[in-house]
């Protein structure tokens, strides 16, 4: 009777993961051609370093549970009864005991550990966690992270002006405790200590790449109210916007910050900076590309389910009227950065400079329980407007900007790197992109805008002989 509940307990965990394995109902579509994963723009991103698209759980989970009852016959009952005898092993012969909870927990974690990078399970704390996130206000330290397979956690990127990036943490820097506290491969989100009460202060050790021993770090924690587009000119008539994430309000800001430039005068170019964006709400990316283009394909997803394919198109009215735009990426721009810089690239709309970016090419979806945790499932793919899978390759720039040989530390981690990352249609292993970080690639960019722009460049200073 104790193995029939143990696996009945099992198998009731799992139904709402299970009911994807089978073809769901196809509910009507919202205008135009929106897919769950994009039906709420308020709904949390998903992914961590890279973020995804925005779910609609309750019409999702909704659908797993019509399909739940017919997976009820293709339940594997061999390995749940090897699940169980496991369990009892463990629970009898562990060398200290072991809570029901616990193993439950780490059960549960396992289940989609092996799926991919970005899938994951949610308790309540971390789904209003991934909530706030989404909204760009929360407590923490405001960091990109990977969780690695010994429980470390390496550095995506250090968000623009949080805790993180002022006390120094750098892309690639790979935590390895936390107030002295070392990491457990079984220990669940290790990222958890991360977020507290603003004002208090986490010392992180750190291994760096270069470093003859790791790096204590104190962070003081704040309320991240993370402005994710700032804006100012370059020069009379080139402007420049950097996005740090997508966030729900950041294609309003987009807008905003484009009126404020063009009241500085004629816009005759743009520089779009998205280097060591990690990416956010579909939403956002397809809402600037928008802005841009006066037509053409944004972005389409394609999964098991019907409802998770979807095709985004641009409507009239770009808000450049026609004027070359510069996106600048790098190894750190992530997810729905590609699929902006994807969007724009296909359409002939921008120049896209810079190094390969991280190439995640995934959606997530959010799937809320009943006991207000949630899964975070990986349930599509991105496809750029030309067809092509971001997945494992990310976009190659038009340009080629390069780091320099001294900085090899700062070259990024990519999709293909990741352990257990879905194969793309070009998986390439060893593509990662540098991280360019600093003035000088702007300036750079700056030059390529100016050019498209027809902006003669300057003469060289001729030199001057010296009197004797």
């Amino acid at each position: 009777m104790r193995r029939r509940l143990l696996a009945l307990a099992l198998l009731t965990a799992a139904l709402p993961l299970a009911a994807q394995q089978a073809p769901a109902p196809t509910p009507p579509k919202d205008a135009p051609s929106t897919p769950a994963p994009a039906a709420d723009p308020q709904a949390p991103a998903s992914g961590t370093p890279t973020e995804g698209a925005p779910a609609d759980g309750a019409r999702t989970a909704a659908a797993a549970k019509a399909g739940a009852a017919d997976d009820l016959d293709k339940v594997p009952l061999d390995e749940i009864r090897r699940f169980v005898m496991v369990y009892n092993a463990v629970k009898q012969a562990y060398v200290e005991p072991v809570s029901d909870r616990k193993l439950m927990n780490a059960a549960v974690h396992g289940l989609l550990l092996d799926l991919d990078p970005h899938s994951t399970y949610f308790d309540r704390e971390d789904a209003a966690s991934f909530d706030e996130n989404a909204r760009g206000a929360y407590e923490g330290i405001g960091v990109e992270l990977q969780r690695q397979e010994d429980g470390t956690l390496k550095v995506i990127a250090a968000i623009d002006d949080t805790p993180a990036a002022k006390a120094g943490l750098k892309a690639g820097d790979i935590i390895i405790a936390m107030d002295g506290k070392p990491f457990r491969p079984d220990e669940g989100d290790t990222s958890a200590p991360l977020r507290g009460p603003a004002g208090s202060k986490i010392v992180l050790t750190v291994a760096r790449k270069g470093a003859t021993k790791p790096i204590d770090i104190t962070v003081v924690r704040e309320t991240i109210r993370i402005a994710s587009v700032r804006s100012r000119m370059l020069e009379p008539g080139f402007g420049y916007v950097r996005v740090a994430a997508f966030q729900a309000d950041t294609a309003a800001d987009f807008e905003k910050a484009l009126d404020k430039l063009k009241a500085a005068g004629t816009l005759r170019g743009l520089v779009i900076d998205l280097r060591s964006n990690p990416g956010g709400l579909l939403t956002s990316a397809v809402q600037m590309a928008d802005d841009l283009l006066e037509k053409g394909g944004i972005v389409s997803t394609r999964g098991r389910l019907a409802i998770t394919d979807a095709q985004f198109s641009a409507t009239p009215g770009d808000r450049l009227d026609g004027a070359p735009v510069v996106v600048l990426v790098d190894g750190g721009s992530a997810s729905a950065s590609e699929v902006l810089a994807g969007a724009l690239k296909d359409n002939g709309r921008a120049r896209i400079v810079g190094s390969r970016t991280f190439g995640k090419g995934s959606v997530q979806t959010v799937l809320p329980l009943d006991n207000g945790d949630s899964v975070k499932l990986t349930t599509a793919r991105y496809f750029t407007p030309s067809g092509k899978s971001i997945q494992a390759l990310g976009i190659v720039p038009d340009v080629a900007f390069e780091a320099p040989k001294s900085d090899e530390a700062r070259r990024a981690l990519s999709e293909a790197s990741l352990p257990g990352h879905l194969r793309g249609d070009a998986d390439d292993a060893t593509a990662a992109g540098d991280i360019l970080e600093g003035e000088g690639y702007i300036t750079q960019a700056l030059a390529e805008l100016k050019r498209l722009a027809g902006v003669p460049a300057a003469a060289p200073a001729k030199a001057t002989a010296a009197k004797k």
